[in-house]
C-alpha cells in the first residue's frame, strides 16, 4: 500500500516538472498587425479558350470579289445552321465600284460567292441598261431558320441552311428603284435577269411559281439528285395582268342594233 502511494506521488512530481519545462509562447509585439492576413485564394481553373477554325478556301477567295465578314458558325434548331458562315455586305464590281447588299446577308460562303459572281458579271451589266450603274440590291431574306414558305411542319427551307437569297429590288446610282417582278420594268431586262439566274442557281422562284414569290425573286443552291434544277419565274407583260371581261351569258337578251 505504501509502495503504491509512493509511486503515485513520484508520477505526480514528474508530470509537474514536465509541465514546467514546456516554454510559453512569446508575447505578441506591440507593433504587430491587428489582423492576420489570410492566405491567397487558390486560382480558379479556367477552361482553355478554343481557337476559331481556320478560314475555308471559299472564305480566303471571297475578299477578291466582295466585302464579307467571316462570322462564327451559326447553330440553329431542327437541322438549321451554317458551318462556313459569312455576312455579305457588298460586291466589288469589275470597274472597282461596289454593289451594296442592304441589309447585309448572312449566308453560307459558297452561296455568297455564287451571288457575288452573279451580281458583278450578270446583274450589274443588265441593270446598267436601265440608265445607271447598279448601286445596291435589297435583301428580302437570307439566313432564317424556318420551313419552306414559312409553312409550319414543312421541310427546312434553303434559307435555314444559309443557302438562299430573296431579292426584292435593284437600286441604281441615280437613285431609281426597280423591282425584278414589276411589269413596268423593261421586259428584256427581266428576261435577261431570269436567264442569268437560272444558269447559275439550282432553284429560281418568282411570279407564278407557287404563290409565295409574287413580289420577289428567290435563288438558291439546293443540291438535288442528278443535278435537277428548278426555274419558275413568269416574266409577264402588263397586259397579262389586266383581267378580261367575262363571257356574255347565253341567256342574256340580244344586243340592240
Amino acid at each position: 500500500m505504501h509502495a503504491a502511494l509512493l509511486i503515485a506521488a513520484l508520477l505526480a512530481l514528474a508530470a509537474e516538472a514536465a509541465a514546467q519545462s514546456v516554454p510559453l509562447p512569446r508575447a505578441r509585439p506591440a507593433d504587430a498587425p491587428q489582423t492576420i492576413p489570410l492566405p491567397p485564394l487558390r486560382p480558379a481553373i479556367l477552361p482553355t479558350p478554343t481557337e476559331p477554325p481556320p478560314p475555308s478556301a471559299c472564305q480566303i477567295r471571297l475578299p477578291d470579289i466582295a466585302a464579307a465578314e467571316i462570322i462564327p458558325p451559326v447553330i440553329g434548331t431542327n437541322g438549321c445552321g451554317i458551318d462556313d458562315a459569312v455576312k455579305l455586305s457588298a460586291v466589288k464590281t469589275r470597274d472597282n465600284g461596289r454593289i451594296a447588299i442592304a441589309p447585309p446577308a448572312t449566308l453560307r460562303c459558297s452561296t455568297a460567292e455564287a451571288i457575288a459572281h452573279w451580281l458583278r458579271d450578270d446583274v450589274a451589266p443588265i441593270a446598267a441598261t436601265l440608265g445607271a450603274p447598279l448601286a445596291s440590291v435589297t435583301n428580302f431574306a437570307a439566313y432564317e431558320c424556318r420551313g419552306r414558305n414559312r409553312v409550319v411542319g414543312a421541310l427546312i427551307s434553303e434559307h435555314g441552311k444559309g443557302n438562299a437569297l430573296d431579292i426584292r429590288a435593284l437600286t441604281l446610282a441615280n437613285g431609281k428603284h426597280y423591282e425584278p417582278t414589276d411589269v413596268a420594268v423593261s421586259k428584256d431586262a427581266r428576261e435577261r435577269l431570269k436567264a442569268s439566274a437560272c444558269a447559275r442557281f439550282s432553284t429560281v422562284l418568282g411570279p407564278a411559281s407557287d404563290g409565295y414569290h409574287e413580289n420577289h425573286v428567290h435563288v438558291d443552291l439546293a443540291e438535288r439528285r442528278s443535278g435537277y434544277r428548278i426555274c419558275q419565274w413568269a416574266v409577264r407583260d402588263a397586259a397579262e395582268l389586266i383581267p378580261l371581261p367575262r363571257e356574255r351569258p347565253a341567256e342574256a337578251p340580244p344586243r340592240e342594233p
